[in-house]
């Protein structure tokens, strides 16, 4: 996946006539780019007409981002976060915590702006599906960026939905704004970004309400125009058949593994199973069928042997479990077949804990981590010391381990995310709760993996 170049400067006292002026001077500069079976999404309403414009120029899809900032108690301009339809959050913990934000609080926030989103869905999605946007190349489009709070969970929540890349595109935006929220998409394009910024309408001769009806108007007119074709997704490679691998460790046991491998793998992502599990958890082999569609070779394995697991310390000995994965990881990076793919770990309960070890062990050898209701508080330790980009994905029920997974995010090294899957519990039981894992780990190795 190719970096693309954040705009930084524009002529000052550029201005433009009205969204759809910007919206055609945006797709003039979007058509320069290699996109893959783009589909805009534009943020309602002021983003929908430049939106439009930017579609019909490329002729792609057009679908709106249904988000809603999360406005901190009583001061309702602040954001602490946002929410998308399908229940994603992203929130700024720094914000929370400075703020004094209790759970309460936040929950009658967040149950607030979801009964906003709903009506908003009902209201401009009618009887439409949203566009899949699976396997594709998304340009979520909007008239401006002052804060950037609601294009970050839009792109979030896009990426949650299987989009192979998330370019933002925007007409007017402050200096910094591509470098400060790069964490959250894969590109960036803005047409001015002027030291006098002050406000997005202040670039525009009519900067007047868009309206409902304008937005419903343009929506119809995009499906009306668009070939039924340019709509459905991309195929994806199916992956072969997993076959039975051995993998010798340095104290003489032999543990027993799977492997799923694609045509033409993006990485290989090593699964580190919880307690009480084995390779064959029902949870992590669906999570890995998911990945190894979308390209990613996947090898779950036995961290310990059958004689081993019957001792309950074993499960818990997180050292034993770490150097088991070290040992894994040297056997795929000697395996013809895995050598030359970059390393992902996925990490449920203790096994996360494991992952994390061997990440902090591992250093540039282990190019990404998630962890699945994990407990990286068993790895306090070494989080210090892990440099791979790691995301902690936790259930939003999940009450004690949401709270270890927020204080363990506070001592990693490197990049990281905590996602909340909403009205999840520890093992991701809800309908609905596994699929979102899927993408969101699909994400992050897209992101993080199959680059490096």
């Amino acid at each position: 996946m190719t970096p693309m170049r954040v705009d930084r400067t524009a002529p000052s006292g550029l201005l433009f006539r009205d969204r759809r002026h910007a919206g055609r001077l945006l797709a003039e500069r979007l058509q320069e780019l290699e996109l893959e079976s783009p589909v805009v999404v534009a943020l309602p309403r002021g983003g929908v007409p430049v939106g439009y414009e930017v579609a019909t120029a490329l002729r792609a899809p057009l679908d709106v981002g249904l988000v809603r900032k999360l406005g901190a108690p009583g001061q309702p301009e602040f954001g602490i976060g946002a929410v998308g339809e399908d229940g994603t959050v992203v929130l700024d913990e720094g914000a929370v915590r400075a703020l004094g934000v209790t759970r309460s609080q936040f929950q009658a926030v967040l149950a607030r702006e979801r009964a906003e989103l709903d009506r908003r869905r009902e209201r401009y999605r009618q009887d439409q599906p949203s566009v899949d946007v699976s396997g594709r190349d998304v340009i979520l489009v909007d008239d401006g960026i002052a804060t950037g709070v609601t294009v970050a969970a839009a792109a979030r929540v896009l990426h949650a939905r299987g989009a192979a890349r998330v370019v933002v595109a925007v007409p007017v935006s402050p200096p910094g704004t591509g470098e400060a929220l790069a964490s959250h998409f894969d590109g960036f394009v803005s047409l001015a970004s002027p030291a006098g910024f002050q406000s997005v309408g202040k670039w525009y001769e009519d900067f007047s309400q868009t309206s409902d009806g304008e937005v419903l108007e343009l929506l119809r007119a995009s499906r009306r125009e668009l070939p039924d074709a340019a709509i459905a997704p991309p195929a994806r490679d199916e992956p072969i058949a997993d076959p039975e691998i051995a993998i010798p460790t340095r104290d003489g046991v032999t543990l027993h593994g799977s492997i799923l491998l694609p045509e033409s793998a993006r990485g290989l992502v090593i699964f580190v199973h919880g307690s009480g599990s084995s390779r064959r958890s029902p949870r992590n082999r669906a999570v890995a069928g998911y990945l190894a569609g979308a390209g990613f070779a996947t090898l779950l394995f036995d961290l310990l042997s059958e004689a081993e697991a019957t001792d309950r310390h074993n499960v818990f000995d997180i050292e034993l479990l770490t150097r088991r994965l070290l040992d894994a990881t040297s056997w795929a990076a000697e395996a013809p077949e895995l050598r030359d793919l970059p390393v992902g770990y996925f990490g449920a309960s203790t096994g996360a804990a494991a992952a994390l070890c061997a990440a902090a062990e591992g250093g540039s050898a282990v190019a990404a981590v998630v962890s699945r209701g994990g407990r990286p508080d068993l790895a306090n330790h070494a989080l210090p010391k892990v440099s791979a980009p790691t995301l902690l994905i936790v259930g939003g029920n999940d009450w004690n381990v949401l709270e270890l997974n927020d204080e363990a995010a506070s001592l990693l090294g490197g990049p990281h995310e905590l996602a909340i899957v909403p009205g999840a519990g520890h093992l991701f039981e809800e309908p609905g709760a596994l699929e979102q894992v899927a993408e969101l780990a699909r994400h992050w190795f897209v992101r993080h993996l199959a680059d490096a």
